[in-house]
C-alpha cells in the first residue's frame, strides 16, 4: 500500500518580484491542482488552483463559509464573533435574510449617485499632492485617504475618525499568530464605536448607509443592532483596505508595462476594461487565496474526493492565470474583452461592495492618468516592500514623481 503524500507547507514564500503572484501557485496548478497543504499552525487544508475548481468552491452550496470548526487554533473572541456573524461568515438561510436586507440599502443606485463626489475627492487629493515636495508617497497621500474618505461618507461616519479606523483595521488584518489581545481590543473598539454611532443615527437620521440599514426592512423583518454593527465593521474595513492596496499595485504594474500604459493614456475610455484586467493580474491576498471554505459534505473536485469538514483554500491568483480560460495569461492586456476573473468572489458571497470598488478604482485611475500622465516611480523596485503580516497584500509606500 502506498502512503499518501505529505501535505505541502503553505503559504508559499513570496516571489522575488514585488506585486507579482507567487510563482509556486502557477506551478502547482499544472502539477497538482487539488493539493493537500499544511498551514503554519498544523491545520490541514486543500488548495484549489484551477479556475473551474475555484469557481466550483465559490458557487457550489456544498462549500460553506463557516470555517471556524476547521480552524481550531482560532480562539472564540470578539474577532471571530465579527467573522462568524458577518455576511462573509454566514451561509443560508441566515446569509439570505441578511443579504436581502442589506441589498435594500446598499444599492448600485446609491453608489452611482456617489460617483461625482468620488471624482471630486480624486481631484482634491491630487491637487494636495501637487503642492507637496517630490517625491510624494502615493500610499499615504492618495491610495489610503481616498477610499477611507469615500467609505466614511457612504456610511455616514466622520472622516476625522479615519486614523482610528486605520489603526484598528491594521491590527485586525495583522498576523493571526501574534498579539491576540490587541486584535481582540481592536474588534471591541470597532463594536463600541459603531454601537454608539447607530444609537446617534436612530435619534438623528441622515442621508447615509447606516441610516438606510437601520430603516431596511422586509415584511416587518429588520436588521438587529448587532447585525448592523458587524456589517459596518466589515464594510468599513473591506471598503477601503482592498481598494487602497490595489491603487498602488495597479500603478506599479502599469509602469512595468509602458506600452500598455501609453495605450491607456491615449484612450481613457478603456479604463473600465483596464481595471478588470488589473484586478485579474494583481494578487491582493497575501497567500494568493480568497475567502476560505469548508466542505459541508464529501465533494469531488477535478476527480479528487475531498471529505466533509475539510478546509478549502480557493487559489484565486492561480485561477486568474489559468491558460484554459485566459489566453496568454501572463500578459497584461488592457483590452481583454473576455475576463471572468474571480478577484471579487462569486456566487452567494460575491463581494457586496464590488460595484463601489470598481467605481473607486476607475475614478482613481482616470484621475491619475489625466492629472499625472508623466508619473514615475521614484525609487528602484528593490527598495519597495509589501506590508508585513497582513491578510491583504499592499505596498508600504510608493514614492512617485511627475
Amino acid at each position: 500500500m502506498t502512503d499518501a503524500p505529505a501535505p505541502i507547507p503553505f503559504p508559499f514564500p513570496e516571489g522575488e518580484v514585488i506585486c507579482q503572484p507567487i510563482p509556486q501557485l502557477d506551478e502547482i496548478r499544472e502539477t497538482c491542482p487539488v493539493a493537500r497543504v499544511a498551514l503554519p499552525d498544523g491545520t490541514s487544508a486543500w488548495l484549489l488552483t484551477r479556475h473551474a475548481d475555484v469557481r466550483q468552491a465559490l458557487f457550489d452550496p456544498a462549500f460553506s463559509n463557516r470555517v471556524m470548526p476547521a480552524m481550531p487554533s482560532m480562539p472564540q473572541n470578539e474577532v471571530t464573533a465579527i467573522m462568524n456573524e458577518s455576511l462573509v461568515g454566514m451561509d443560508p438561510p441566515e446569509h439570505t435574510r441578511l443579504r436581502k436586507l442589506v441589498s435594500r440599502a446598499f444599492t448600485v443606485k446609491r453608489v452611482d449617485a456617489l460617483r461625482p463626489r468620488i471624482t471630486q475627492l480624486v481631484d482634491e487629493l491630487i491637487t494636495r499632492m501637487e503642492a507637496l515636495p517630490q517625491p510624494v508617497n502615493l500610499v499615504e497621500n492618495f491610495s489610503v485617504p481616498f477610499p477611507v474618505q469615500v467609505i466614511c461618507e457612504l456610511l455616514g461616519v466622520p472622516s476625522t475618525d479615519g486614523n482610528d479606523f486605520r489603526a484598528w483595521a491594521d491590527t485586525l488584518l495583522g498576523d493571526w499568530m501574534t498579539d491576540p489581545v490587541k486584535r481582540d481590543e481592536a474588534a471591541l473598539r470597532f463594536r463600541e464605536y459603531f454601537t454608539a454611532l447607530i444609537e446617534a443615527k436612530r435619534a438623528d437620521p441622515g442621508d447615509d448607509l447606516i441610516t438606510a440599514l437601520i430603516a431596511a426592512s422586509d415584511e416587518g423583518d429588520k436588521l438587529t443592532e448587532r447585525e448592523i454593527v458587524h456589517l459596518c465593521v466589515g464594510m468599513l474595513i473591506n471598503g477601503y483596505e482592498t481598494t487602497a492596496n490595489a491603487i498602488g499595485m495597479f500603478l506599479l504594474v502599469l509602469k512595468r508595462n509602458p506600452e500598455q500604459f501609453a495605450q491607456l493614456l491615449a484612450n481613457p475610455d478603456g479604463v473600465p476594461a483596464a481595471v478588470e484586467e488589473l484586478l485579474r493580474v494583481v494578487q491582493t491576498g497575501t497567500s494568493g487565496t480568497g475567502q476560505p471554505k469548508i466542505t459541508k459534505q464529501e465533494v469531488v473536485v477535478s476527480g479528487v474526493t475531498i471529505p466533509a469538514g475539510a478546509l478549502i483554500l480557493p487559489g484565486t491568483a492561480a485561477a486568474n492565470r489559468d491558460p484554459s480560460v485566459f489566453p496568454d495569461p501572463e500578459k497584461l492586456d488592457l483590452t481583454r474583452t473576455e475576463n471572468p476573473h474571480l478577484s471579487l468572489g462569486g456566487g452567494l458571497h460575491h463581494c457586496l461592495g464590488a460595484h463601489l470598488a470598481r467605481v473607486e478604482l476607475q475614478e482613481a485611475l482616470l484621475g491619475l492618468i489625466r492629472r499625472m500622465p508623466d508619473v514615475e516611480i521614484a525609487v528602484p523596485e528593490s527598495e519597495l516592500s509589501m506590508k508585513p503580516f497582513s491578510a491583504l497584500r499592499g505596498l508600504q509606500a510608493l514614492p512617485v514623481t511627475w
